[in-house]
This record gives C-alpha cells, sequence and structure tokens, in this order.
C-alpha cells in the first residue's frame, strides 16, 4: 500500500496531529512530512503560551507519536519523528507569537523598507503596541513585512518596562485606537 504525496499526507496528518498537540496545551507551528530514504521523516514544531522547554518536547513527542501509531495507515510505512520547538529566530508571524514576545526587544521590517528596533507591548489580533525611542507606536500586521525576537544580554530597563505598562491602560494609546 502506498501512501499519498507529501503535501496530501501533511494535510491528512495536520489535524491527527494538531489534536494530539492541542490536548497537552501546545500549539502546533509546523508539520512537514519528506521522504527519507526508506522512511518519511514527520517533523513536527509546537510552542506554548509561555514558551516551551525539554520536557514539554518530550511530553509532545510521545503524546504525536501515539497518535500516528493510532493512524498508522495514513503513512503507510516507517517514519522518523522529530518534534522540536521553534528557533530563537522564529519570524511573529500570528498575534500569539507577539503576545509570547512581550516586553522582548524585536527587528521589524515594513514593506517600504523601513527597519526599526521595539520592544513589545500589548498585541491584539490586529497589531500590537512598540515601544520605539522612548515612544509607544501601534503598529498593524498588515504593515509588517518580517519581524524578529533579537537576544538581548541584559534585561531591560524599568524605564522601559513602565512606558510598556502604560501603554496597555484606558485612555492610553491602546485604549483609544
Amino acid at each position: 500500500m502506498s501512501s499519498p504525496p507529501r503535501g496530501e499526507l501533511a494535510a491528512q496528518l495536520e489535524p491527527v496531529v494538531q489534536e494530539a498537540v492541542g490536548a497537552i496545551g501546545l500549539d502546533l507551528e509546523l508539520l512537514d512530512v519528506h521522504q527519507a530514504g526508506r522512511r518519511r521523516l514527520v517533523k513536527v514544531v509546537v510552542d506554548g503560551e509561555d514558551g516551551i522547554g525539554l520536557d514539554e518536547v518530550a511530553v509532545a513527542s510521545r503524546a504525536v507519536s501515539a497518535a500516528l501509531d493510532a493512524n498508522e495507515h495514513l503513512l503507510a510505512g516507517p517514519y522518523t519523528l522529530e518534534v522540536t520547538s521553534p528557533g530563537a529566530d522564529r519570524p511573529l508571524t500570528r498575534p500569539r507569537h507577539w503576545r509570547r514576545a512581550r516586553q522582548r526587544l524585536v527587528k521589524v521590517k515594513q514593506p517600504d523598507a523601513v527597519e526599526f528596533f521595539g520592544r513589545v507591548g500589548q498585541a491584539d489580533e490586529t497589531g500590537v503596541v512598540l515601544l520605539v525611542k522612548g515612544e509607544l507606536r501601534r503598529i498593524e500586521y498588515g504593515d509588517v513585512e518580517r519581524a524578529v525576537v533579537e537576544i538581548e544580554f541584559k534585561q531591560p530597563s524599568a524605564d522601559e518596562l513602565a512606558l510598556l505598562e502604560q501603554g496597555t491602560g484606558e485612555g492610553t494609546e491602546e485604549g483609544s485606537r
């Protein structure tokens, strides 16, 4: 028995993997299936509300493995499962990525080639408040071409964090959209 092509197979496996990952309180970020010799490589990237550690990756690996074994007819043969977390350089592409990056420094590139750094404040479904050079700016996600978290070796200043917190209350830029 042969299995469907790669893209179709990933589409068939996605609800199975999504359910297994969701049942343990994690988010499925990526599911990729490709041929690796005689086996298929099933790569699953998961994340949690507050990030994810090795223990959560191990739990996710067991949950996904059990779900795939229960649906082995879809894979139709041997496979290797790789479960991992997103890297530090993962682009911020969804509202939940921005919420998880709260208080972190990000590099944002806009379609007009403007690049700037800002610290992430309140994020909702359509945009985010960033602290840029001491001022709060609301940026809509549609105005972001690419954004990534910058690795920092020092904590943000108390002044910066206080400004971000001001941006989440009523009557501020966030509350007066």
